[in-house]
């Protein structure tokens, strides 16, 4: 399945995220925000479950924000499990 999201209140403007038939993340891309941290994440991820993705990152902020990319990834698929 192909979630897409737009996160809030941060610097990446869209977020394009794989998901397969057993909840693993297969692929991830983000538009904007930090390339490299970016990157780092989506490879990090790759390979992953999706509660898994959730319980790391979850509740993560960025600088003075209340959230932050990685927390913003977890919000997009706390909603694909809730759907």
């Amino acid at each position: 399945m192909r979630i897409e999201y737009t996160p809030q209140g941060v610097c990446s403007r869209k977020m394009f995220i794989e998901v397969d038939e057993n909840d693993i993340v297969t692929d991830l891309e983000v538009i904007g925000g930090c390339n490299g941290n970016l990157k780092g994440i989506s490879s990090l991820v790759k390979g992953m479950k999706v509660d898994e993705i959730i319980a790391r990152l979850d509740g993560i902020s960025c600088g003075g924000r209340p959230t932050s990319c990685p927390a913003q990834l977890a919000n997009a698929l706390k909603l694909y499990k809730n759907r």
